[in-house]
């Protein structure tokens, strides 16, 4: 309704209104019928136009609204969708039905102190001098490529970055970079004594379950990844994919480098190492010779062979020979504690009598042996040094005398 309409309506209904009461008095104070009518007729008129004028409002056609007083809706920008990463599909992919073993306890293997440190703020690795934290958690990682060469094996491996894992966690970014930062600040300054020193008192950057977590990410990865050096990872039981995964976990990508085990505990008509190649029949050339075709469908029936999945051997003549392909690494007597719990599991027996079979590997694995004959050397030269040394001061005292004696005499 237009504005000034709407005001005339208003003060003509006061003005009826005011008439009313003004037509009632006068009929109160003996008015002449005559005047009383007149009174009447105007105040009904006014009262009829003051509600008859809202409906002849609302039928008024409405006046059209230029076209630049027009509300125009806000144009926003399509949200880019981001695709998880490969560890974040691991985590919510993994479930705990997928192995033969219970995670907590292999968690509690991996978080033990008494084989990996346990330190709730970012220390540097003693080798490689990089970030660490909880129970060896790697912080500054980048994402690696780890080509599978089992060309039998359809498991690939993964190998995210730690902000990729540290995410997968369920923890935010920002907080990774704050320890990284803080981590970083400290090695500029820090010595390698320093570091010894403070390590065990730095105030926590993470809490006791933020390291679990952690540890549990890791052990999941390495699950993942033992299947890719495992082809039977499946056919094992519940110990030998504890034994894998700890192997895994340990060691990373330096497993790749254990050749005699790989190839022992992939049983197959294919060695590790050998890829099948596919011949592009578009690509090749019409030339073929018949040598040619015959070594090509020989590789296809080699290649339907090696996919035919093979029954693992779980007799103990061939789980000795895997054990003893382990025994001889160095990383076995090096870490003799550790190696002997984990190459005990891969015994079929094991669940029978677990501190049966760790004794027979431990009877086998025998502790490194400490050659000390550079020690005795290094202490001879110390002492003769100081033989010398002292011989030396010795020596001099009495030259100093002669000298002394000789002036005198003088």
């Amino acid at each position: 309704m237009p504005l000034g309409l709407n005001k005339t309506i208003t003060i003509f209904a006061f003005w009826a209104r005011r008439r009313l009461r003004q037509m009632r008095k006068a009929v109160n104070l003996g008015a002449g019928p005559v005047i009383v009518r007149i009174l009447g007729t105007f105040a009904f008129a006014l009262v009829a136009t003051s509600l008859a004028s809202p409906a002849f409002a609302q039928d008024a056609p409405a006046l059209p609204t230029p076209a630049t007083a027009q509300p125009q809706a806000a144009v926003t920008a399509p949200t880019p969708i981001v695709a998880p990463s490969a560890a974040l599909r691991m985590m919510e992919e993994f479930k705990d039905t997928d192995v033969r073993f219970d995670m907590n306890e292999l968690v509690d293997i991996l978080r033990d102190r008494r084989h990996e440190g346990w330190v709730l703020a970012a220390y540097p690795d003693p080798r490689t001098a990089q970030p660490l934290i909880g129970a060896g958690f790697s912080l500054d990682l980048p994402e690696r490529e780890h080509p599978q060469l089992d060309a039998n094996n359809p498991h690939p491996f993964l190998e995210p970055s730690s902000a990729d894992l540290w995410q997968a966690a369920g923890f935010d970014p920002a907080r990774l970079n704050d320890i990284l930062n803080t981590f970083y600040e400290r090695r500029r300054t820090w010595s390698k004594r320093t570091w010894r020193k403070k390590m065990f008192g730095l105030p926590a950057q993470i809490s006791d379950d933020d390291a679990i977590a952690l540890v549990r990410v890791g052990a999941i990865q390495a699950v993942y990844n033992a299947k890719a050096y495992c082809r039977n990872f499946d056919q094992l039981n519940g110990p030998q994919q504890m034994a894998m995964a700890q192997l895994v976990y340990q060691m990373g990508v330096n497993l790749e480098h254990f050749n005699a085990f790989l190839t022992t505990i992939n049983p197959g008509p294919a060695p590790r190492g050998q890829q099948v190649v596919a011949a592009d029949a578009e690509a090749a050339p019409q030339a073929t010779t018949a040598a040619d075709s015959q070594m090509f469908a020989q590789a296809v029936q080699d290649a339907a062979v090696a996919s035919t999945p093979v029954v693992m051997d779980q007799s103990p003549e061939y789980w000795l020979s895997v054990q003893q392909s382990l025994m001889g690494s160095q990383w076995a007597h090096k870490y003799r504690t550790r190696a002997i719990s984990v190459i005990a599991m891969l015994d079929p027996a094991y669940s029978d009598d677990p501190t049966a079979a760790e004794k027979r590997v431990g009877a086998v694995l025998r502790p490194a042996v400490v050659h000390r004959h550079r020690a005795r050397r290094g202490a001879v030269a110390r002492q003769v040094s100081a033989t010398k040394h002292r011989s030396g001061k010795a020596g001099k005292a009495k030259r100093t005398a002669v000298r002394t004696k000789n002036r005198k005499r003088a």
